[in-house]
This record gives C-alpha cells, structure tokens and sequence, in this order.
C-alpha cells in the first residue's frame, strides 16, 4: 500500500520545510525539492539526476540515512563547492519507506 514519508528540508535561505514525499512514484530527493519548489528555478537538478552537475548537494542533518556515497557521486562532489563530511547528491536518495524522518539542508548554489 503506498504511503507517503516526512522530510524535513531546509532550503537555502534558513527556512525549514517540513514536506510529504510519495514512496510509489520512483522519485528522488532532487526531484522532491523541484517538485516543492525548494530552490530557485534551474538551480537543482541541472543535469537531470544524472550526478553529473552537483547541483542538487545536499547535507544530511541526522543519521536516518548513510552518508557513504556510491562512486559516481563521490567523483561528482570530489569536484564540486561547498562539500562537507555530510554532504550528498539528492539525486542518489531515493524516496522510500527507510529515509521517513530524513532531515537534509540543500547546500549552496554551486
């Protein structure tokens, strides 16, 4: 039965959103933060989600989610502005029922 998960999401002026995201539709964070227009348009997900841009770095807030990177996206933030410790590409997190509770900031435009 799908179901939709909580994501709290601070976007790049301070503010806190808490938003509702859908686990049966294949979305990724990326796609959520277009979706909720979280970031100014043609700032997030410049690339499509390809992990090929960095546009849509993301910096994970708690531990609902690991912070080790598959090897497109630690190459992609290897070269990328702004990249902390905690740092992710919301085009590599996928909504699904294990990140519910996710709290994530979007780092600076790249």
């Amino acid at each position: 039965m799908p179901q939709d998960i909580t994501l709290k999401i601070t976007d790049r002026n301070g503010q806190t959103h808490e938003i509702q995201a859908p686990t049966d539709m294949n979305l990724n964070v990326m796609e959520v933060i277009r979706m909720y227009e979280l970031a100014e348009e043609g700032t997030v997900g410049v690339c499509g989600g390809m992990a090929m841009c960095a546009s849509c770095q993301c910096y994970v807030l708690n531990d609902v989610i690991s912070l080790e990177r598959n090897p497109d996206e630690e190459a992609m933030l290897w070269e990328a502005y702004h990249v902390k410790d905690n740092s992710r590409l919301g085009c590599q997190i996928r909504i699904t029922d294990e990140i519910d509770g996710l709290e994530l900031e979007i780092a600076p435009e790249q």
